[in-house]
C-alpha cells in the first residue's frame, strides 16, 4: 500500500521542466504560461533580408568549392606521382590513368558542373577556375606519361614509320658488283 501511494505522490508532482500536452477545459495545455506559444515558437521575427543574405552567402561559397576542388586535388597528384615513381608497372601506371581519367570526366560533364555555378554572381570566373584546374591535372598526368617513357616524344620511338634507307652500291668479298 505504501508503494502504491509513493506512486502515486511521485506522478501527481510537478517538476520544472516538464509540460503535460492534455489540454485542459480552457483549451490550454496544463502548466503552459500565458501568452507563450508551442514549443520552439519565437515572437521575434526574423529580418527580411537576413535569412536570403546567408543563403546567397552560402551559395557563392559552395560554386567558389566546386570552381576550385580541381586545383585543390593538385598539391595530393604531386605527391602521389613522387611516391608512385617512374618506373613501368600496375601500381604507377594505375595512378596516371587516374590522374587523367578524373579531369577527362569532370570535363566531360562540364555542361552540368556550369549549371550548378549558375546561381553565382561570378559563374564565368568560376567556371575558367574550374577549367583551368582540369588542365593543370591533365597535363600533370601528362608529364608523368613522359617521365615514365609512354609518350612517344623522341625520335627513336618513331622508327617503325621511317622508311629503311635506299642502297647506293652493294659490296660482296671486296668486288664491286
Amino acid at each position: 500500500m505504501a508503494a502504491g501511494a509513493a506512486a502515486a505522490a511521485v506522478r501527481g508532482r510537478r517538476f520544472k521542466w516538464s509540460l503535460e500536452l492534455a489540454a485542459a477545459p480552457g483549451g490550454r495545455p496544463r502548466g503552459a504560461a500565458e501568452g507563450r506559444g508551442p514549443l520552439g515558437f519565437a515572437e521575434r521575427q526574423l529580418g527580411e533580408g537576413g535569412v536570403h543574405e546567408s543563403d546567397k552567402i552560402l551559395m557563392e561559397k559552395r560554386c567558389w568549392d566546386v570552381a576550385l576542388a580541381p586545383l585543390k586535388q593538385i598539391p595530393m597528384n604531386l605527391f602521389i606521382m613522387y611516391m608512385a615513381g617512374n618506373t613501368i608497372s600496375i601500381f604507377p601506371a594505375m595512378m596516371v590513368c587516374m590522374m587523367g581519367w578524373r579531369p577527362l570526366q569532370a570535363l566531360m560533364s562540364l555542361s552540368a558542373t556550369l549549371k550548378a555555378l549558375e546561381s553565382s554572381s561570378r559563374r564565368a570566373l568560376q567556371g575558367l577556375v574550374f577549367l583551368v584546374g582540369n588542365g593543370l591535372g591533365l597535363a600533370l598526368a601528362l608529364y608523368k606519361c613522359q617521365a615514365m617513357g609512354l609518350l612517344p616524344t623522341r625520335p627513336s620511338d618513331w622508327l617503325a614509320f621511317v622508311a629503311p634507307p635506299q642502297r647506293m652500291e652493294f659490296t660482296g668479298g671486296g668486288l664491286i658488283l
